[in-house]
């Protein structure tokens, strides 16, 4: 800090009881040298040049532990900020969780679809002929049904996916009813409404059967009954919303031989 020093005479005034003059318009008592006149040298600040970069003024009795203090505040600070970076989520991750669920719905969508999409001439087609079953030493589960029976239509993806599950264990035989090649298994089985289940043991022998739409649940512990081979099924005789087979009469196949 740069110091301008003139020489000057001080003012002086008469003693007073108190070497302190008061100033209204100051607000404050000013000192001054009553102690008769002389010249003394007047220091003033002309051309003052702060630092600007200034050292931390440190007030006296403020000791480390308080300058500790002021940098234990920071730190919460710094560990959030360090916090929330470390949550951002990766951007690796994130493609491949979305990949993984894009892949997942891309599959439930066509597991869906082809569920929705079975009918009853594809069941047909996978079927075992009735020959067949009767011999190969397996249990059969024989569906009667017709392309035109509302029931039929809306219980074969129930159907195909039991007949999944267990194809390689179980005979899944398809009778259609309109096919007058079936007239004495008709009578034989006591069929009267569509869709009618019958479940044969490994000898041909039945054990029982449901009728019309019921829970998936039936038909699935039936076949897995006659899979373990046990002396019974759980549902021998349960009727649900079934169409009539009289039906039949007004639907006649043209091939008698064939075998759906």
């Amino acid at each position: 800090m740069a110091l301008n020093c003139k020489w000057g005479p001080l003012i002086s005034f008469p003693p007073r009881s108190s070497n302190s003059l008061s100033l209204p318009f100051l607000g404050a008592p000013l000192q001054f040298q009553t102690r008769g006149l002389g010249l003394r040298r007047i220091c003033c600040q002309t051309n003052p040049n702060p630092n600007p970069n200034p050292e931390p003024l440190i007030a006296e009795g403020v000791n480390d532990e308080a300058g500790s203090g002021k940098e234990n505040k920071s730190e919460p600070a710094k560990t959030t900020q360090n916090a929330g970076n470390d949550g951002v989520p990766n951007k690796q991750i994130n493609k491949g969780i979305a990949l993984a669920s894009t892949i997942a719905a891309v599959g439930l969508f066509l597991t869906t679809r082809i569920e929705v999409g079975v009918s009853l001439k594809d069941l047909s087609a996978a079927a075992v002929p009735y020959e067949v079953a009767l011999s190969n030493g397996m249990p059969t589960v024989v569906e009667f049904y017709a392309d035109w029976c509302e029931v039929c239509r809306e219980l074969a993806p129930d159907v195909y996916k039991v007949e999944q599950k267990y194809k390689d264990r179980v005979n899944f035989v398809m009778l259609n009813v309109d096919n007058t090649k079936w007239e004495q298994e008709l009578d034989e089985f006591g069929v009267e409404g569509i869709p009618h289940f019958s479940f044969l043991d490994k000898d041909g022998n039945e054990e029982g059967n449901v009728v019309g739409r019921l829970p998936k649940q039936y038909l699935l512990e039936n076949v897995a009954a006659l899979e373990r081979g046990d002396p019974s099924i759980p549902h021998a005789k349960v009727i649900g919303q079934y169409t009539s087979a009289e039906s039949r009469k007004v639907h006649q196949v043209v091939d008698p031989r064939s075998h759906g």
